[in-house]
């Protein structure tokens, strides 16, 4: 190991919490226990679409003591270093996607619940002409869905 960082057994934290500060410092970002532990619930267990206040209650549960807004500041910190992706479904709700790799969404309305559509399974066809000056950056594909059984 290089000089400066110490061994996860050293320092007395898993190899998960280890490889997650390194994730956070590598996308330039300071891993406070707040951050190393919000970490934690988002990347543990695969990939997740989260909203910040079902993660601030898995956090609640889990112990950590945080604020909403420390929640809400952190997932942007996340989003803007690349490690979430925000995925707006109205004006009110946001939900916040560990994948990070270019995908759609079902969104099930009465369930309130994202779920993923991969990219080979659909085309975006006859875009409009782009205003002058302007590229496609991502197109952001969002498929409402409801049960059929709901008139």
């Amino acid at each position: 190991m290089s000089a400066g960082i110490m061994n996860p057994i050293d320092r007395n934290i898993s190899p998960m919490k280890a490889e997650l500060e390194d994730k956070i410092r590598t996308a330039q970002l300071r891993p406070t226990k707040q951050r190393i532990a919000l970490a934690e619930l988002l990347f543990a267990s695969g990939n997740r679409h989260i909203t910040a206040e079902k993660l601030h209650s898995e956090a609640l549960d889990a112990g950590v003591r945080i604020s909403l807004a420390t929640i809400y500041n952190n997932l942007h910190q996340f989003t803007e270093a690349g490690l979430l992706r925000e995925v707006v479904v109205d004006a009110s709700k946001s939900y916040f996607d560990t994948n990070v790799t270019p995908h759609h969404h079902f969104f099930h309305e009465d369930k309130g619940l994202l779920e993923d559509i991969c990219c080979e399974k659909m085309s975006v066809t006859n875009l409009p002409d782009l205003p002058d000056g302007t590229r496609i950056s991502s197109i952001d594909v969002i498929v409402r869905v409801s049960n059929a059984n709901n008139s």
